[in-house]
């Protein structure tokens, strides 16, 4: 009996997999962490190994702690961090250099260039996306033209280009795809028709033969090899984390809207079959396509925000642990004037300034472990507040209600303080997880285990409600604060020091 979707969540900082049941329930989950690594400043990169050998094992040890065996898995859900970009040997499935992250800024010079040259236009237009090192087409070019032989490989056709979910279903299948919510990230997908662009791929250098084929976000992605799981079973699902968390969140209707706390922070905005040309920096990407034709979002991404407190604890040693920032946030009435802008890889939308670097300001003698902490997480509320307003002024629609997810959002702190920066409700999931639950979603779908979204909306549970409390002058003082304070950290563009 098919009774279970297992959902492979492979994030920036872990590897998890969870199963679920038909109410959308979490029976079992495994976590296993990845290394960062940080050749140069401004460079990070993964092991492609690491990503898929800590996949597997957490698959594998979700299903032994359950005591559920693969015979009672209807289907495989994946979802993913986008942008992160992996070259393999078409032959031999072999990785030819580290994975470039999401967060690496190498690419600079290629995207300045491309600036240069006049073409902000054009991508925009065509993929939805401002020209920025965050996406995935400059750093297929930049390995193509700095690591040596692989241009030359590339143009016999001998290598094969993925994000991470590409990665997973090639190492769990065989099959070389992707589908749209992942492919439009990669600066090579014409979100207009629904193809690879191949003026933008003649641009960047790449060939059309490293591309994977893509496919529907919810169908058939083929199955897993019988020796993974001593059973075949079929991939049905697959999403970008962030667009996965908008399913999960079951934002299905045009105008709602989720925020994600994670490493980073994403904001996206059901925009139906609209597509919404931002004129706040924001981006226009493909949420999902169900074979029905595809449906898009607004998003702003926050490229700093759990990792300011992974930051605190690993690198300020302030805290020990995130759990303990929010007991420690509320020791102090306030963050006495000190604000946080965690540019640290400079800043995401609205801003993209490349150039801005991570910054406390309005710091005393009185200034105390505690400020710091209070103004780290208030940057984190800050910097959504920025995305949701571009939001609203590129859509014309007040937003009315926030749904939220990820680690941060078990923070009562920072969501109370979340609510009372924006004026406006915002509210948990009964199921924290809801990025893994969007693949699953969407996998459950594609094999009938749910049969229309409408029955998946009715799973969805709310667990708590901030409501917003702050009165309207404390709340435009903070926030003109908090404006200088980001002005403050882009001073530094002229004197980066790497």
């Amino acid at each position: 009996m098919d009774n279970y979707i297992l959902a492979m969540d492979q994030g920036t900082t872990s590897s998890r997999s969870i199963l679920f049941d038909k109410n959308g329930k979490e029976v079992a989950i495994s976590r296993k962490e990845i290394r960062q690594y940080y050749p140069r400043p401004g460079w990070v990169e993964h092991d492609p190994y690491e990503i898929w050998e800590t996949q597997l094992a957490t698959a594998r040890d979700v299903l032994k702690k359950s005591g559920i065996g693969p015979e009672s898995v209807a289907a495989i859900g994946i979802t993913n961090q986008r942008e992160t970009v992996v070259i393999w040997e078409r032959n031999t499935g072999r990785p030819v250099a580290p994975a470039i992250v999401w967060q690496c800024r190498r690419t600079k010079e290629i995207c300045d260039d491309l600036k240069a040259r006049g073409l902000e236009k054009l991508f925009k237009e065509k993929t939805g996306l401002v020209i920025d090192p965050y996406f995935s087409g400059t750093k297929i070019s930049w390995m193509l033209e700095n690591v040596s032989g692989l241009k030359a490989k590339a143009d016999k056709g001998e290598l094969l280009f993925g994000t991470i979910d590409s990665w997973l279903i090639y190492n769990l299948t065989g099959l070389h795809l992707t589908e749209p919510s992942n492919y439009s990230r990669t600066m090579l997908y014409n979100i207009n028709i629904g193809t690879t662009d191949r003026e933008i791929l003649g641009i960047l250098g790449i060939p059309f033969e490293m591309c994977p084929l893509h496919k529907f976000s919810s169908g058939d992605f083929g199955k897993t090899k019988a020796p993974l799981f001593g059973k075949e079973i079929r991939i049905a699902g697959v999403a970008g984390d962030q667009q996965a968390a908008l399913f999960g969140q079951t934002c299905f209707s045009e105008g709602e809207i989720k925020n994600t706390y994670g490493t980073g922070c994403f904001t996206l905005e059901n925009t139906g079959t609209n597509i919404v040309r931002s004129k706040n920096n924001l981006l226009t990407t493909v949420a999902w396509d169900l074979e029905n034709g595809p449906v898009y979002a607004l998003e702003g991404s926050v490229f700093v925000a759990g990792a300011v407190v992974q930051w605190l604890r690993d690198e300020l040693k302030l805290i020990s642990n995130a759990e303990e920032t929010c007991a420690i946030a509320l020791s102090v009435a306030d963050t006495g004037g000190v604000y946080c802008v965690p540019a640290f890889t400079g800043l995401g939308a609205p801003y993209w300034d490349d150039g801005a670097r991570g910054t406390f300001v309005g710091i005393t003698r009185g200034t105390g472990k505690a400020h710091f902490v209070r103004a780290a997480l208030e940057s984190i509320a800050f910097q959504s507040a920025d995305l949701i307003r571009a939001i609203e002024n590129d859509s014309g629609k007040k937003i009315t209600e926030l749904k939220v997810d990820g680690g941060a959002s078990r923070n009562d702190f920072l969501m109370q303080f979340q609510a009372d920066i924006l004026g406006i409700p915002v509210v948990t999931a009964q199921t924290p997880d809801t990025t893994a639950l969007g693949g699953a979603f969407l996998a459950g779908l594609g094999v009938g285990f749910w049969d229309s979204q409408e029955t998946i909306r009715k799973t969805w549970k709310r667990k708590k409600q901030y409501m917003p409390r702050m009165a309207d002058a404390l709340r435009e003082r903070l926030l003109s604060g908090w404006r200088d304070a980001v002005a403050a950290s882009r001073v530094f563009k002229n004197n980066k020091t790497e």
